[in-house]
């Protein structure tokens, strides 16, 4: 079992990658959390293997975190776009088996 812990942070307009595709192990959980003050609106979209943003999850208000658990989770890479008028820190977890 491997455990991945790691801080990102995003700017704001950019994507990128917060979890790689795992190879040679299976995800069974992650969880994704930003780090902002409550009070003002931050808003990001979380894409699962999809760049371009076609299709996506929001963080938006005061719950701005996602997870996933169990054996048929997402297994592929996982983007976050900021589209907040300000920088944005993700803290990102994730379990592998």
């Amino acid at each position: 079992m491997v455990q991945t812990v790691k801080t990102q942070t995003v700017y704001t307009g950019w994507k990128l990658v917060l979890l790689e595709k795992p190879l040679a192990s299976r995800r069974i959980f992650f969880g994704i959390k930003v780090l902002t003050d409550l009070s003002a609106g931050h808003r990001s979209h979380i894409s699962f293997d999809d760049p371009a943003f076609c299709s996506y999850y929001t963080l938006d208000g005061p719950m701005q975190q996602f997870e996933a658990k169990g054996e048929g989770i997402f297994q592929g890479a996982i983007w976050v776009q900021n589209v907040s008028p300000s920088d944005l820190i993700f803290v990102v977890t994730e379990i592998l088996v």
